[in-house]
């Protein structure tokens, strides 16, 4: 098996699997960030999101190799308890967050909305976070903390 060096949240990590492995499996398994989550497997439903150089991207069908020279962010690296992201704190101020499962991808892909369009309609939210499903029906919620979020610079 070869060693992959990624840099994951500022820092150079690296990490021996088959070129195969996904990106998910790394996160969570060998470097232990439990951000991203284990939903579908299969890309459709947003829990394993992550930025790659910047775009939400799903982290459970990103093969580790396809990885050479790309930054990689999770929700670890946007934010800390101390000083969370304004997107984390508006989720908490809203209570978006029932069950929690969906919240790493809708905050992920949340962040790239914002990051390329700082003060989005509510359509565009919705379309951005249209990828994501969440099962406890938080859907009102997660729109607020998003225009919430949008009102505070990051």
């Amino acid at each position: 098996m070869p060693d992959y060096t990624l840099r994951v949240n500022g820092a150079q990590r690296t990490v021996r699997t088959d070129a195969d492995t996904p990106l998910l499996y790394v996160l969570r398994n060998d470097f232990e960030l439990n951000g991203p989550k284990y939903g579908c497997g299969m890309a459709q439903c947003g829990a394993c999101t992550v930025h790659i150089d910047g775009r939400a991207a799903r982290s459970c069908v990103t093969p580790v190799s396809s990885l050479a020279g790309k930054a990689v962010t999770t929700l670890e690296g946007i934010g800390t308890p101390d000083k969370p992201h304004p997107l984390q704190k508006a989720f908490l101020d809203e209570q978006a967050a029932q069950c929690g499962y969906c919240t790493n991808g809708m905050i992920m892909a949340a962040k790239a909305l914002l990051d390329s369009k700082p003060n989005p309609a509510v359509a565009d939210i919705k379309n951005a976070l249209n990828g994501n499903l969440c099962r406890c029906g938080s859907h009102n919620r997660i729109v607020r903390a998003v225009q919430r979020a949008a009102g505070v610079k990051a």
